[in-house]
């Protein structure tokens, strides 16, 4: 079936993976939903389930008073997208880029008249559709207020503020967290390995350093924030000699050492700046410029 007119609740831009979970999850949710892909063919499931298949984007985006576009990158989204058929429309960008990409995105879209909301799933396909799916959406709130119940068919939706380049700022913060635990859990699977450990026995114990490590956030954001950086559990120079340990003991027992010895610099400069007494949280100024007047 295909739609030229407006008659859907939603369009959907892009059915790959994640862009069709996306249109199954709004269909499950009842709502009457548009797709275009490039390649016709990824539709024909969800047409079968009562989706409307457009003839092309221009279709399905005045299908809709809304378009959900989740295509590989910005360049493709600019290369599908005309703004000037977005006029007078909303358009939530799930499409995975960075911030400056958001906010030039933005700008491209609302000079003709459309509205811009920028997004980040923090999901994979199969849990989109539950509240597990996160989904972060920056822009105005207006419009975000004006379509929750459609967003939030997707997973939980969470509102971070106007800037519309915050969505894409949180998910690479996001994903810095989840690759730091990743790759730790990694360093201890392998220095375990060589004592015939295997990494189902040291998993337990990982995920107990996690949880407590977690536990400890709350407070350091207080100290980063107030640039107050109180020793209340150890100082650098604790932290520096266990850092040089566990350089040491890698580097004893043939495990890559490269990821310990990026932590073991990082606390040496502070050392080295004169913070040995703060606390771990003092690091920031290694990770950000501090201001000037700092």
């Amino acid at each position: 079936m295909s739609s030229s007119s407006t008659n859907s609740d939603v369009t959907v831009i892009g059915l790959g993976l994640m862009g069709g979970a996306l249109a199954d999850a709004l269909l499950a949710a009842g709502h009457r939903v548009t797709v275009w892909n490039r390649t016709p063919g990824k539709a024909a499931d969800l047409v079968s389930r009562g989706a409307l298949l457009a003839d092309s984007a221009d279709a399905a985006v005045t299908a809709s008073p809304v378009t959900l576009a989740c295509v590989s990158d910005y360049t493709a989204l600019r290369q599908v997208l005309d703004p000037g058929a977005l006029d007078g429309r909303v358009l939530v960008n799930l499409t995975s880029g960075d911030s400056a990409q958001a906010r030039d995105t933005a700008r491209w879209v609302e000079r003709p008249g459309a509205v811009y909301l920028d997004g980040a799933i923090m999901a994979v396909p199969p849990v989109i559709g539950t509240p597990e799916a996160v989904i972060l959406v920056s822009g105005p709130q207006a419009a975000f207020d004006t379509h929750r119940a459609l967003l939030d068919a997707l997973g939980t939706a969470t509102y971070l503020g106007a800037d519309q380049g915050l969505s894409a700022l949180y998910d690479v913060a996001g994903l810095s967290m989840m690759w730091s635990v990743l790759n730790g859990w990694l360093q201890g699977v392998a220095l375990l390995r060589t004592a015939g450990v295997d990494a189902s026995v040291f998993t337990p114990f990982a995920t107990l350093m996690a949880q407590g490590t977690a536990g400890w956030l709350d407070g350091y954001a207080e100290q980063v924030d107030s640039r107050k950086f109180p020793p209340d559990d150890a100082t650098l120079a604790t932290h520096a000699g266990g850092l040089a340990h566990l350089v040491e003991e890698s580097e004893r027992l043939g495990v890559n050492a490269e990821l310990p010895r990026v932590f073991a610099a990082l606390v040496d400069r502070a050392v080295a700046a004169g913070q040995e007494g703060e606390s771990y949280a003092a690091l920031i100024d290694q990770f950000a410029r501090p201001s000037r007047s700092a």
